[in-house]
């Protein structure tokens, strides 16, 4: 008997193993010998067409293997082996899940129902607005139904888009002809900018030499007088929307039942932030024409308008908010600049202002898109819903991504999601969950009237790096949109703060004939409370310049006081609020 080789490289192949081997390596010689033959015709192999070389030998291995295989199975001892693996198989597939799913349920329902008592919504018909009255609802007044009605119905219902082409669309759209002009006609409060009323006169003018859009007078009068005419158009409207806003309440018809969260239409505050330029306008032209008590009137109805769509929940709806609010305190501070405000005004403007508390707003929000989160998660795990995938890889992956690129993950994740267990998802939603009360939800403190911005930071660090794993990878999803919203919604209840301190600052001098030495002596008698600056909790900042004039602000995003001064950006006229302070002061 010949003695067996020490060493494998003496022992002779043999075997389906062997054969496997030999067949690889065979594959892998052709595509060198491919490579060297090109490269000897001075035309080396690109990737274009090496990955057919590639693919057509991955075929032919697979066909290989599949006989092998076939072979194989076909004797019953092998196919008896085959048929046990396989129930063996799909034995711990069905308790693996069977596990996995009682797992990432029970941890869910354990986690809401802690907090249940707390009353923590987490669920869309949990959070949207109780229904109102027609007769008392401001959505239903006719001319506010304009705003929507050419999408939805006033159940809530979208009309199909083929009706949208028959039927006549009558929506209230406000133009005021900025449409491709490029201009700063509009002043920024922020940079110490006040608005040009004379642009806006030339603009009108120049339009009418191509349209009868806007009455102009043959000859020009006073910048404001043209304005003012030329807007003329819509005092009509305006007066019906002013009309409709003594009713007090407000509950636009939005389909919160969609099954589809994402899918709900809000047309209407795309008409809503309109009507808010228009008014500011307006109040800008009616305070150069002194005309104050009805610029004070247009600016308390844009105010009014923010606040019928406070209690929608979505963050986009305090987005917009938020936007409103800037546009209607141009006009605020270009009238306190110019001391065109009477006591009385600036009393019932701030009142209205006082109203308003984006800390709190911003705190809903993030509670709405918990519960959003949850109702598509709940949307992707019961539908063939690839689109949703594609359009959360689109906003998420738009900046890294080709469109081809996050449409074929899309697909991917996908067919993931399809073939994972359905505990994977409550977990997901777990994790969700614990990022919000972890993070999102301390970077303000409403009751406090404070806003962190190292926290903010953090949260906007770990929302971009966020590592998932199968159990938590949509968590930056439906977080990493979030990570500006602590920034926009803190400048813009400091910039409410600011406003409403210079407002008493300015009755204090209407009644005194200078401003204050300090801000203490506003309280009572202006303000019930002096508001703290948002960022760090201590006093807004305030001194009494030489002229006469003072300088208010935040320290800004910073935290640091850089004395009053506005950040911009390098080589840019356009204020950087991540530098420098938030200040209120007006032109010297």
């Amino acid at each position: 008997m010949s003695e067996e080789p020490k060493s494998i490289w003496r022992k002779p192949w043999s075997g389906p193993g062997s054969f496997f081997v030999g067949w690889l390596v065979l594959m892998a010689a052709c595509l060198v010998i491919c490579w060297l033959i090109m490269m000897a015709m001075g035309s080396p192999l690109k990737m274009e067409e090496v990955v057919p070389i590639a693919g057509f030998e991955a075929c032919a291995t697979v066909l290989v293997i599949l006989v092998f295989f076939i072979r194989w199975a076909c004797r019953w001892r092998n196919l008896k082996r085959l048929l046990f693996g396989l129930v063996c198989f799909a034995t711990l597939t069905a308790l693996f899940y069977a596990e996995e799913n009682w797992r990432g349920r029970s941890a869910w329902r354990n986690y809401v129902r802690e907090r249940a008592g707390k009353g923590e919504p987490f669920e869309v018909k949990d959070i949207i607005p109780p229904p109102v009255p027609d007769d008392k609802n401001f959505a239903m007044a006719p001319i506010v139904q304009r705003f929507y009605n050419y999408i939805l119905t006033t159940d809530g219902k979208k009309i199909p888009s083929e009706v949208q082409m028959t039927q006549h669309v009558d929506r209230v759209d406000f133009d005021l002809g900025d449409s491709n002009w490029d201009t700063n006609a509009i002043g920024y409060w922020a940079k110490g900018t006040m608005s040009r009323l004379d642009l806006w006169q030339q603009r009108y003018r120049e339009l009418a030499m191509k349209t009868n859009q806007f009455a102009v007078p043959p000859q020009p009068q006073s910048p404001a007088a043209d304005v003012l005419l030329a807007l003329g158009k819509y005092d009509t409207t305006v007066e019906e929307v002013r009309q409709a806003a003594k009713l007090p309440e407000c509950r636009f018809p939005l389909d919160y039942d969609n099954e589809d969260p994402a899918a709900i239409l809000l047309p209407h505050l795309a008409a809503l932030k309109q009507t808010s330029k228009l008014l500011q306008l307006r109040a800008l032209a009616e305070l150069e024409n002194g005309q104050s008590d009805k610029a004070a009137a247009d600016v308390l109805l844009t105010l009014r308008l923010t606040d019928y769509i406070r209690n929608e929940p979505t963050f986009i709806d305090v987005l917009v908010r938020a936007a409103m609010t800037d546009i209607a305190l141009q006009p605020v501070y270009e009238g306190l600049a110019k001391h065109r405000w009477t006591d009385a005004q600036l009393a019932a403007i701030e009142d209205e202002l006082a109203r308003q508390d984006y800390l709190v707003d911003y705190n809903s929000a993030l509670r709405w898109e918990r519960a959003f989160s949850n109702g598509i998660i709940d949307y992707l795990a019961k539908r063939d819903t690839r689109r949703r995938y594609v359009e959360l890889f689109g906003t998420i992956y738009e900046d890294d991504f080709s469109k081809q690129t996050r449409d074929d993950y899309a697909e991917l994740i996908a067919w993931g999601v399809a073939l994972m267990p359905t505990g994977w998802l409550d977990l997901n939603r777990l994790a969700i969950a614990q990022f919000h009360e972890q993070w999102t939800l301390h970077v303000a403190d409403a009751e406090k009237h404070q806003v962190m911005p190292a926290a903010a930071d953090d949260m906007v660090w770990q929302a971009r790096h966020w590592h998932g794993t199968p159990v938590n990878f949509m968590v930056k999803w439906f977080v990493v949109g979030l990570g500006n919203g602590p920034h926009r919604f803190a400048r813009t209840q400091s910039t409410v703060d600011l406003a409403r301190t210079a407002m008493a600052l300015e009755r204090c001098r209407l009644a005194q004939g200078s401003y204050p030495e300090t801000l203490e002596v506003l309280a009572p008698k202006y303000l019930d409370k002096i508001p703290g600056d948002v960022v760090g909790g201590q006093p807004l900042k305030y001194r009494r310049e030489a002229d006469g004039q003072f300088v208010l602000f935040s320290v800004g995003w910073n935290g640091k006081d850089d004395g009053g001064v506005t950040g911009y950006a390098e080589g840019s006229d356009k204020p950087n609020f991540d530098f420098g302070d938030w200040v209120w002061q007006y032109p010297k």
